[in-house]
């Protein structure tokens, strides 16, 4: 419709410049994007959006996936859905810390007092200053605020639709909150549970890591081929990439086929250096082929050792501390002076350094074979770390996941199964995953800044911890942080005493609360009535790499607590590429900024280029298709002001002519396959399909008419049929491409129509019943020809044409009739010649 003032509102230049900044302006005062409560659950579409770690900037990557599911918002909401489409930022964690201990040049010492005035150094040394655990948090508080608003602000000038009044952080009270609540849930049920295990171990954080943090990393490496003594005096070989372990060494072990080894089976080998009787064990996961087929295990190497350890019911004979150095005495089995000497020598060393001392060791005592054998293999890393991991006994919390349970493991892949993927075979890694699993999820850190366990234990009369009573806060009193807050009966003089208690030391995973977000953003146990009309989410947006962590873990916990799926769909963005083919990202250093992006080539550009990557398809970075984003954009400006420039007004009767049908019958078609795609979450097709008509719309269809809605050949009827198609044509295709490029479409919009573009009803036009469709292509390929023959004569695409002369069959050359006029007019011909033939349509042209 055209405004109320009677014409539309147009520039007379119209410009991409500027329209990030106006149109935010305008949806924010106006709240299109504002979620409105009052729809009932049938009428919201749920968007369970990720919360991007908050540690530093923005990638390209984030704008990549963020667009594909804001370009499904839009449809969405276009299509009649109340979208739900919520904010949260992902405060806690690693990440944070490392970037605050880096930033400020500090670092966290739980044992000092606050300091109310601290004022961090201007200039951070290389040596971080210790600060206290509140201090810490507080700064931790701070950095996030301030990358928290330059986050919101890059997302405004992308063009999320996202509504900024319901954002959350995963630190914030509600969010710590709705993470304790399930955490005394799950201990309640009996899902969560404390154990003192062998731990993956990150020595530079030192905090555990979990199963689904892990990264192998090829490293280069050695065997070593030590000499044990078996009860004979005989010598045994063994080989081992971690000569330095041998002082926790705790078993030998061999494949039970193994002739070489049987007749040790039940009898003791002693170490070289240390004289430690260590049993001879048959294990099937013995390899014959690896080494000699006698493998050394220790407390712990591998999660090979672990496995033997726990299934032969092996000593444990710890040499790492937490910081990866080892330990000042000995370990329980060393008891010779000799050994106890020798250890001695290893006695605060670090990793490395130990292995060089016990090596040169070995080579004296005549107990290495040969020389170490380089090799390359894979070792285990934190997935955020640079050091690799090692394996120490701590006590943790976990939660059960179905790594120890068949029926839940079994239950869990039921779930997998209900789930929508888009793509589809991204559900083979869900499976996988859950297949592979090994453990129960491992979800409490050594670290600060994080959900804290929200538990307390008594301390008996010699101040140790009853580890098997906790005390735990009552639901209405959560968050609670147990390093300040005190339990129930208790008061803050006997923190610490013995008689009296102490807090959990540890926070829980940043998974533990980001595998919450459905129901923190949806108001679980706290605003009832949104928790009802949003969840289960419709939606889940994410990358493929962290569907056995985000995804799996959300699962989990909505099977736990809600006995259904946290989502209904799960749609996978792949990566972005450097021009190398190599993912991008931060620790690779071969990230690309934003923001210089966004202001060079316009916000819908980029877009643009995010759209035409395909669901779960890793996509190369690639500004030239930026620049396709940028044209297809201002092409929408000018077309638009062209065809409203002419007085163009949609009236569907109006449209007669055959050309003007057979535009939106095409059109027609085009709307339906946009929005079968767009269902099918494929927004990269739905682009495509609209794309190509769009320029189609543009090149040909507008060149053909053009004559004719100005009325040159006198015909009213024709001019009036052509201009209502314009507009008509004008308004579908803006709705179809507004999900992809919200400010050049909501431009254009404003121009002629009330309201908002993106709270317009998505188009689902009906082709016209006298819409001879065909007619559009052999029209538009006759125009090519001219155009062809024009530019290959090097002549003005005004040059008259005194002929056009075209074979074919009957039917195809009759076509020409209904358009001829149109196709004389925009060629510039004299005279179309229709000669009989067979086959495809043959053109001549004649020039003058």
């Amino acid at each position: 419709m055209v405004p109320a003032s009677g014409s539309p509102r147009m520039p007379d230049k119209p410009t991409l410049d500027g329209l990030e900044a106006k149109w935010s302006r305008v949806w924010d005062e106006t709240g299109v994007y504002r979620f409105d409560r009052t729809r009932t659950r049938d009428e919201v579409y749920s968007i369970d959006t990720p919360p991007p770690t908050v540690s530093g900037s923005l990638h390209v990557g984030h704008v990549f996936s963020y667009t594909h599911t804001d370009a499904i918002a839009r449809y969405r909401r276009m299509c009649g859905r109340e979208v739900f489409y919520p904010m949260g930022w992902d405060d806690n964690g690693l990440p944070t810390e490392r970037r605050v201990q880096n930033h400020f040049g500090v670092r966290c010492d739980p044992a000092l007092p606050y300091d109310p005035d601290l004022v961090p150094p201007a200039q951070p040394a290389k040596r971080q200053i210790p600060v206290s655990r509140r201090n810490f948090i507080e700064l931790c508080e701070e950095l996030t605020r301030q990358d928290e608003r330059a986050f919101e602000e890059l997302w405004r000038l992308l063009g999320l639709s996202v509504d900024w009044s319901m954002t959350y952080q995963t630190i914030d009270a509600v969010s710590r909150t709705a993470s304790q609540r399930a955490f005394l849930r799950n201990l309640a049920r009996g899902e969560a549970y404390p154990a003192e295990a062998p731990t993956l171990w990150d020595v530079t954080f030192r905090t555990a890591v979990a199963q689904a943090e892990l990264e192998d990393r090829e490293r280069p490496g050695a065997y070593h081929r030590l000499v044990f003594r078996a009860p004979t005096g005989d010598a045994l070989e063994i080989a081992t990439t971690r000569p330095e372990l041998l002082p926790a060494c705790v078993a030998l072990v061999a494949h039970p086929d193994d002739t070489r080894y049987t007749h040790l089976f039940g009898s003791c080998a002693r170490t070289p250096l240390f004289g430690v009787a260590v049993p001879v064990y048959a294990h099937p996961l013995a390899d014959p082929e690896k080494g000699s087929g006698l493998a050394m295990v220790c407390t712990f190497g591998d999660t090979t050792d672990v496995t033997w350890w726990r299934e032969l019911r092996l000593e444990t004979r710890p040499v790492l501390d937490w910081d990866g150095r080892f330990r000042s005495e000995p370990p329980a089995g060393i008891e010779r002076p000799e050994g106890i000497e020798a250890y001695a020598r290893l006695a605060g060393a670090t990793v490395f350094t130990a292995r060089e001392r016990i090596v040169a060791m070995l080579r004296e005592s005549g107990d290495l074979v040969g020389e170490p054998e380089p090799i390359t293999h894979a070792v285990k890393f934190y997935e955020k770390g640079d050091k690799p991991l090692e394996i120490v006994t701590t006590r943790q919390w976990y939660l059960r996941n179905g790594g120890r349970d068949a029926d839940l493991r079994g239950r869990l892949l039921a779930r997998g199964a209900e789930l929508a993927w888009h793509p589809a075979h991204m559900k083979v890694r869900y499976d996988n995953w859950v297949d592979g699993l090994n453990g129960d999820w491992l979800i409490s850190r050594q670290r600060f800044f994080g959900v804290p366990v929200p538990l307390w234990y008594p301390l008996d009369e010699a101040g140790l911890p009853l580890h098997d009573k906790p005390l735990s806060p009552a639901e209405a009193d959560l968050p609670i942080d147990p390093y300040t807050d005190v339990p129930p009966g208790y008061t803050e003089r006997q923190r610490g005493e013995p008689g009296g208690f102490v807090g959990d030391p540890d926070v829980m995973d940043t998974w533990a609360t980001s595998s919450l977000t459905p129901q923190i953003a949806g108001g679980w146990c706290r605003d009832e009535d949104l928790f009802a009309r949003v969840f289960p989410m419709d939606l889940r947006p994410q990358a493929h790499e962290i569907i056995r962590t985000w995804l799996f873990s959300s699962v989990v916990r909505a099977d736990a607590e809600n006995d259904s799926l946290p989502f209904a769909h799960a749609a996978i963005s792949g990566w972005i590429l450097d021009p190398d083919r190599k993912k991008m990202s931060k620790s690779k250093g071969n990230v690309v900024t934003p923001v210089d992006l966004l202001a060079q080539h316009g916000s819908d550009a980029v877009r643009y280029w995010a759209a035409n990557g395909r669901p779960g398809v890793d996509t190369a970075f690639d500004v030239g298709q930026m620049k396709v984003g940028r044209r297809l954009a201002i092409k929408l400006l000018n077309v638009g002001r062209f065809v409203l420039s002419i007085g163009a007004a949609e009236a569907p009767e109006a449209v007669t002519e055959p050309l003007d049908l057979a535009l939106l019958g095409e059109l027609a078609e085009v709307a339906r396959a946009a929005g079968e795609a767009f269902e099918d979450y494929d927004y990269a097709r739905a682009l495509e399909r609209t794309e190509r008509f769009f320029w189609y719309f543009c090149d040909d269809y507008v060149e053909l008419v053009k004559a004719r809605a100005y009325g040159e050949a006198g015909d009213e009827a024709g001019a009036a049929s052509a201009r209502a198609a314009l507009a008509g044509a004008l308004s579908v295709l803006t709705r179809l491409l507004a999900p992809v490029l919200p400010f050049a479409t909501e431009e254009v919009w404003s121009w002629w129509q009330e309201g908002s573009v993106h709270r317009a009803d998505w188009p689902a036009p009906a082709a016209p019943a006298a819409a001879d469709r065909a007619l559009l292509g052999v029209a538009s390929g006759l125009i090519a020809e001219v155009r062809r023959a024009k530019s290959a004569a090097r002549v003005s695409m005004r040059a008259e044409v005194a002929v056009l002369t075209v074979t074919g069959d009957a039917d195809a050359l009759a076509r020409i009739t209904p358009v001829e006029s149109d196709l004389r007019a925009a060629g510039h011909i004299a005279r179309i010649d229709r000669v009989p033939g067979s086959g495809p349509l043959s053109v001549e042209v004649g020039l003058k």
